[in-house]
């Protein structure tokens, strides 16, 4: 035999208030207590949703972006260590005779680690120990001068 059930709506509570016995009628919105559908209530300053964020969005759509002070721009010149160009010197040069010849035009030479071979470097710049260990090796640094373009001076007399 079928039991007859009352329907749904006639045996919740607080009927004619709203709540349906959720209590505050906020509670039984969409996204819980968080308030409306969907992104809504995610400035950056809220932790709402925040992990739902970091996966669409990824890390940088919290903090700070854009342009930062001059001052602290990074310097990207490119170095490498003497001791690093005697481990991997056929990667680097080419040998001539009894010496090694190696074009590191865009590079600083750094003074780190010894140096066994002869060695002809071309490089853009040059530490003072890199230069006196290649040196005492036998070999020599040549740097690439970097032409400056010479601005004229405009000078302004007061008297005229």
């Amino acid at each position: 035999m079928k039991t007859v059930k009352r329907k749904k709506s006639s045996r919740i509570k607080g009927k004619g208030m709203g709540t349906a016995g959720t209590g505050a009628r906020k509670n039984k919105r969409g996204s819980g207590c968080r308030g409306g559908i969907g992104m809504s209530g995610t400035g950056k300053r809220a932790d709402h949703k925040k992990t739902l964020i970091q996966k669409l969005y990824g890390h940088n759509y919290f903090g700070k972006q854009g342009v930062t002070s001059r001052g602290t721009k990074r310097d990207t010149r490119q170095r490498i260590n003497v001791g690093e160009i005697q481990n991997k010197i056929e990667k680097f040069g080419i040998k001539k005779g009894d010496s090694w010849i190696i074009d590191l035009k865009n590079y600083k030479i750094l003074g780190n680690g010894e140096i066994k071979n002869k060695l002809i470097v071309t490089c853009l710049e040059a530490s003072k120990s890199a230069i006196e260990k290649i040196e005492k090796a036998g070999g020599k640094i040549i740097i690439k001068e970097v032409k400056k373009i010479k601005t004229p001076m405009v000078t302004f007399n007061k008297k005229e």
